[in-house]
C-alpha cells in the first residue's frame, strides 16, 4: 500500500512593524478589523513608557532593600500591551504570569498592587471588584489550569467571555502547559495560550529546553491554532489576539500564540544574567526594544516629537512616585489577616489561634489550667 501524509501543517509568522518602524499596510490595512488606529498607538506608546518607568523604580527599591525580588518586565512590553488591549476589559479575563504588568494596568488593576505584591504584603493579590484579572502567578505554569477552568466554566454558562493566560517558553516544558492544552482543546473552550517567549527560562536558553524550532508549533499535537507573531511589534500582538478572541467567541475553540521577545533584564533581581548571556546578543535585541520601535513610527507619522516625549516622561515619574508613596505609606497589616482572608467563615479552631495568638491547646482554651491543677 502506498505511503501517504498523515499530517502536515505549518507555521506562521506575523510582522507587521519591524524593528526599523517601517509598517506593512497589506498585512493590517489601517480602517480594518483587528488593527490598531494611530490614536491607539500613541495611547499604548504612553503606557509602555509608564511600565518601563515602573520597572526601573522597582528595580532602584529592590536594590535598597526596600523590596523583595523583583522580575523586570523591561522589553516585553508590546507583548502584554498589544495582547491585553484586544481583550475586552469588564468581560474577558486575564491570568497572568509576572511579565503582564501593561495588560493588568490597562485592565484596571491599581499599580501599587504590584509593588505591595513584591514586597511581600498579601494585600497585594487583593483585585478589586470589577478588575477581570487573577493574582500574580509565582509557580511555574500553574496558572494555565485556571484560566481553563475559567474558560470551560464560561463556555457552560453560555457567557461572551474569553480567557487569556501568559506564560514563559520555560513553562511549556512543565506538564500543567500540556495539560490545559489537552484540557482545552478537547472540550473547546473559549481560550488563548499566550506564550512570551523571551529566548531564556532562567539561565537556560530555548535551545536547550525543547527540541521544537518553535513553541507554537506544541499546539498541533492538541490541535489547536497557532501562529508566531513578533513580540516587540505591537500591531502583530494585538492583531493576533484580537483574531483568536474572536475566533474563540465564535466557537472556534483554543489559539497557542508565540510572541517571540526578549527579556532586556535579568530574570529577576536575584539573578546576573550576566554569567550566562553575552552581550552582543542584549545588544542586538536592545535596538528592537518595543519602545523605540513604535516611537519611530508615530514620530515618522506626525503623532509625536520631543515635547510630548518629555511630557510623558513627568508624567510618568510623577504617576510612579505616587505608586511608591502609596505602596509604603500602607498601614501595617494585622495578625488577624493570617486568619480572616483564608476561609469565608472562619472555622472555630482557626478563630481561638486567632484570638489567642497561640496554637497548643492550653492557649486554644485556657480552662485546661484547672484541669491540670485538679490532677493532682
Amino acid at each position: 500500500m502506498p505511503v501517504r501524509t498523515a499530517y502536515q501543517a505549518k507555521i506562521e509568522f506575523l510582522q507587521i512593524l519591524d524593528e526599523h518602524g517601517h509598517y506593512d499596510a497589506k498585512l493590517a490595512p489601517p480602517g480594518t478589523e483587528g488593527v490598531l488606529t494611530d490614536e491607539q498607538a500613541v495611547f499604548l506608546y504612553e503606557r509602555m513608557i509608564e511600565c518601563r518607568r515602573l520597572d526601573e523604580i522597582a528595580f532602584t527599591l529592590q536594590r535598597s532593600g526596600r523590596m523583595y525580588t523583583y522580575p523586570q518586565n523591561k522589553g516585553q512590553e508590546a507583548a502584554a500591551l498589544g495582547s491585553g488591549f484586544a481583550m475586552r476589559k469588564g468581560t474577558d479575563w486575564l491570568v497572568p504570569c509576572y511579565r503582564e504588568n501593561a495588560a493588568l494596568f490597562l485592565h484596571g488593576l491599581p499599580m501599587h498592587l504590584v509593588f505591595l505584591h513584591w514586597m511581600g504584603d498579601e494585600r497585594g493579590n487583593a483585585i478589586p471588584a470589577g478588575v477581570n484579572v487573577t493574582p500574580i502567578a509565582i509557580p511555574i505554569g500553574t496558572q494555565m489550569l485556571h484560566a481553563t477552568g475559567m474558560a470551560w466554566a464560561f463556555k457552560m454558562r453560555k457567557d461572551d467571555r474569553c480567557v487569556i493566560t501568559y506564560f514563559g517558553d520555560g513553562a511549556t516544558s512543565e506538564g500543567d502547559f500540556h495539560e490545559a492544552m489537552n484540557f482545552a482543546t478537547t472540550f473547546n473552550v473559549p481560550a488563548i495560550f499566550f506564550c512570551q517567549n523571551n529566548q531564556w527560562a532562567i539561565s537556560v536558553p530555548r535551545e536547550q529546553q525543547m527540541a521544537s524550532e518553535t513553541v507554537a508549533q506544541k499546539a498541533l499535537a492538541y490541535g489547536a491554532q497557532c501562529v508566531q507573531v513578533d513580540g516587540n511589534d505591537i500591531f502583530a500582538v494585538y492583531k493576533a489576539t484580537y483574531d483568536a478572541r474572536e475566533r474563540a467567541r465564535a466557537g472556534g475553540g483554543v489559539t497557542l500564540i508565540e510572541a517571540v521577545t526578549y527579556r532586556l533584564g535579568d530574570h529577576t533581581t536575584a539573578d546576573d544574567a550576566r554569567r550566562y548571556r553575552n552581550s552582543e546578543e542584549v545588544e542586538a535585541w536592545q535596538s528592537k526594544d518595543p519602545l523605540i520601535r513604535l516611537r519611530k513610527f508615530i514620530t515618522a507619522k506626525g503623532l509625536w516629537d520631543d515635547a510630548k516625549q518629555a511630557a510623558i516622561e513627568e508624567k510618568a515619574k510623577a504617576m510612579v512616585a505616587e505608586v511608591v508613596k502609596k505602596s509604603e505609606g500602607i498601614e501595617k497589616p494585622s495578625t488577624d489577616e493570617m486568619f480572616n482572608f483564608l476561609y469565608a467563615q472562619i472555622p472555630e479552631e482557626l478563630r481561638k489561634q486567632r484570638d489567642t495568638l497561640r496554637t497548643h491547646s492550653l492557649g486554644l482554651d485556657p480552662a485546661q489550667a484547672g484541669l491540670r491543677a485538679g490532677s493532682h
